[in-house]
């Protein structure tokens, strides 16, 4: 199996997670994300920091995977690693795109996901008999067998990454974090 470039998306109350998912699976993938404290946004415009994310961080990975918690849906930085990972320009190439349940999460090993506790720019992009993207859900226990299948589920996102037609971009991107309120009554803007 292949190596992918893997830019890990997460809400920072789930670093827990993430360090636990990039531990799990430093045999299978190259991890490209940022780290909490790599980017001082003091100062900063929000499109600067979109663009030291995209050009310094996503510009080298295949997938992005969204580790997605109780709150991560609300995380202005999420959307905009998201809304980086799907951009397909000259300089950066469009990553494939999966999001991963936390066993936090409200729907978490659940039949039905609801949209409105996901990021909504990855929500807009796992609809269809086709979707863009695919959510999955946070394996019970990291045995050996684990890494192998989630790197499938990569190789899977991989592969999807120039499908036509493109991923769904198209929203704006959030300015500032959402609280439940302001999230749940935009979410179709």
């Amino acid at each position: 199996m292949v190596r992918h470039k893997v830019f890990v998306s997460f809400h920072e109350d789930d670093v827990e997670y993430k360090e636990k998912f990039v531990e799990s699976m430093e045999d299978h993938i190259i991890d490209k994300s940022v780290d909490t404290g790599d980017i001082d946004d003091t100062g900063r415009s929000a499109d600067r920091v979109r663009q030291i994310i995209r050009d310094d961080y996503i510009q080298d990975a295949s997938v992005t995977i969204v580790l997605i918690g109780p709150c991560t849906w609300q995380r202005k930085h999420v959307d905009w690693e998201i809304g980086g990972s799907l951009r397909d320009t000259k300089r950066n190439s469009r990553c494939g795109l999966l999001g991963i349940l936390l066993p936090n999460h409200p729907n978490y090993r659940r039949q039905e996901i609801d949209p409105h506790l996901l990021p909504p720019r990855l929500a807009d992009n796992i609809e269809g008999d086709d979707p863009y993207a695919y959510i999955y859900d946070w394996p019970l226990f990291w045995s050996s067998a684990t890494p192998d299948e989630v790197g499938e589920w990569i190789d899977k996102a991989f592969h999807r990454k120039d499908k036509e037609p493109p991923p769904n971009n198209a929203r704006d991107s959030f300015k500032y974090n959402r609280t439940g309120r302001e999230c749940w009554e935009g979410w179709t803007d």
